[in-house]
């Protein structure tokens, strides 16, 4: 739904207009369309009937009814990474609250731009037991960016003003908004929404400090084993230009993070693929054996870096860029930090690098480029593709990739194996098309997300990409596709197990699969149609790409593809709890 500017100007009520007397869920309503706000996703209860009366009132913003809150977070979730935006969430007090929690927390651990508006039972009643209170603040202080309770209706305007502007600035995070009913129900006099914001407790860096920009560019044309590591900060940041510039200017070697897939093109030859836990040979060694390393968007979590002392084994110089300084030498040390907004950092430092008229040693590069060969030829993503018995699930993401790989393509994932296959086999070529939990790793999300997504992007194929131990976690959201006609198409890789869980219980657990196994599931595809939309079962290797065709061409219904795969299938490489980033498992034969 666009919003002219015509319908924006009139209805955020701005300063040059009249003042009037508006209840408190009116001015909430107009601070969001004042935002450019076009979707809420929500569901109703008795402290928030005020705010939903003055939506029934007003048609710029949509909201969306979803079937649970968690599903209305994640939503606001996949639609704020995939457009940039921030995301609105609308839930009652009490449960409706508890309930968002998972959603808040999973966009805290990824940093994604979020409001989430709370309803509150009445201020009189806080802190006496009411029905349906919680400590809204207190539960959500540790997963929020920050959090405001509303205790005057005259605060409503500029609260909404610092939330969306928290939110969205310095290093991005979720903005909770405390409600209490009678707050929303009592009037004030209403002269506009306010123009700008001043908070003198926060004021985030966005320029990096020149002189340690030229150290880090003098270090970088110095490096013999330059290597290039970016994560999620450069898709929040809208830095993938500048980032791939950097890369094509120096002809590095570069790496992403499972939350900075699509930064660099995945067919770029300068990408060595994912590193980390399941990262790739290349990446990996590449990421040990480096003489200089620049950081950049990324935080050196446990994933990525395995064991610390392993890391901390090897001689490297390392320089670091992000916009939180507190995620600089947390983990591990580093020798140029730089903090600032990372795409207003990477300008600057390729203006130095061209300005400085200096090109990269091309033989020691050379010589680099050929060990990184060497690593790649081991082929560590290979699987058995000539396996005609049993549906292979790499092949399905393959498949995927080679039908889409040529048209605005977005890609969710649950969390599991098949979010590691999507990682590793699916090619992104753009930034924010793929949409996954890295940090919380919330099973559940892919079809909230997918719908967001498809009300953002109506024109864009979206998949979500699952496994039926996630997708049963809110499949209730199948009602909101169908309600709001956002026809997604969900490809669900059934191998009967919680696959991840297994996996690890098959190399750590001496085979003891203890309740990993899925032996009640429903018929997927009967479950589809009872929703009102299209199931599919898929068990034969060579239905694979005939389903997916004809999935692609039911452009207007949503559509659930039951791939039943190798039960057996694990992901690989592998890097153990504990082990270092280069002590990989490369399949059955190393164990």
């Amino acid at each position: 739904m666009e919003i002219s500017r015509t319908e924006l100007s009139s209805a955020a009520a701005v300063q040059a207009g009249p003042s009037q007397d508006l209840r408190g869920a009116e001015i909430l309503v107009k601070a969001l369309q004042a935002e450019g706000v076009k979707y809420v996703w929500g569901y109703p209860g008795g402290a928030v009937l005020h705010i939903y009366d003055a939506f029934y009132k007003q048609d710029t913003i949509q909201h969306v009814l979803v079937r649970h809150e968690q599903a209305a977070v994640h939503a606001a979730d996949g639609y704020a990474r995939a457009t940039g935006d921030v995301g609105v969430a609308l839930v009652t007090s009490g449960p409706g609250v508890t309930n968002a929690v998972t959603g808040i927390a999973t966009a805290y651990m990824d940093s994604i731009p979020m409001v989430i508006v709370t309803g509150q039972v009445p201020t009189a009643a806080i802190g006496l037991d009411a029905f349906q209170e919680c400590d809204t603040v207190g539960i959500t202080r540790p997963i929020v960016k920050h959090n405001f309770l509303v205790k005057d209706v005259r605060d409503i305007a500029m609260t909404m003003k610092k939330a969306f502007h928290i939110a969205r600035s310095g290093r991005p995070g979720p903005v909770v908004v405390d409600i209490p009913k009678d707050v929303s129900f009592n009037k004030t006099t209403y002269a506009g929404y306010p123009e700008k914001v001043e908070m003198r407790s926060y004021n985030p860096v966005r320029k990096g400090h020149s002189g340690q920009i030229r150290k880090a560019m003098q270090l970088l044309l110095l490096a013999r084993r330059p290597y290039i590591y970016s994560g999620g900060g450069v898709i929040l940041a809208n830095a993938s230009e500048e980032l791939r510039t950097l890369a094509n200017l120096l002809g590095y070697p570069c790496t992403n993070t499972l939350m900075g897939l699509g930064a660099i093109p995945g067919t770029d030859p300068k990408f060595l693929g994912m590193l980390g836990m399941h990262g790739t040979i290349e990446a990996n060694n590449a990421m040990q054996n480096c003489d200089v390393l620049v950081a950049i968007g990324a935080r050196f979590d446990d994933r990525v870096i395995g064991n610390p002392k392993h890391f901390g084994s090897s001689d490297r110089k390392i320089i670091h860029i992000d916009v939180d300084p507190s995620s600089i030498s947390k983990r591990v040390k580093v020798d140029i930090p730089i903090v600032g907004d990372v795409k207003e950092v990477l300008n600057e430092l390729i203006a130095q690098i061209r300005e400085s008229g200096l090109k990269p040693d091309a033989a020691a590069l050379g010589g680099w480029w050929e060990t990184i060969e060497g690593w790649r030829k081991k082929d560590c993503l290979r699987y058995d593709r000539a396996n005609r018995q049993v549906i292979k699930p790499q092949h399905v993401i393959e498949t995927l990739w080679n039908m889409t790989k040529d048209v605005e393509t977005y890609i969710t994932s649950d969390v599991g194996q098949h979010q590691m296959w999507a990682a590793q086999f699916y090619k992104f070529p753009e930034p924010r098309r793929w949409i996954n939990s890295g940090g919380l790793g919330t099973m559940g999300v892919g079809i909230p997300y997918a719908m967001g997504i498809k009300l953002a992007k109506p024109d864009a194929e979206v998949y979500c990409i699952t496994g039926e131990g996630s997708v049963q976690m809110c499949i209730q959201e199948l009602s909101t596709c169908f309600q709001y006609k956002t026809p997604i198409k969900i490809v669900s890789l059934n191998n009967r197990y919680l696959g991840m869980v297994r996996q690890w219980q098959e190399l750590d657990y001496e085979g003891r699969y203890s309740h990993s196994y899925m032996d009640a599931l429903p018929d997927f595809v009967k479950l589809a149609e009872a929703y009102g939309h299209v199931g599919m079962l898929i068990e034969r290797p060579e239905d694979v790409e005939p389903a997916l065709r004809e999935a692609r061409k039911l452009k207007d219904r949503t559509v659930f593809m039951d791939f039943r795969t190798d039960p057996t299938e694990n992901v690989w490489p592998m890097v153990k709890a504990g082990q270092g980033i280069t002590e990989m498992l490369l399949g059955s034969e190393d164990l």
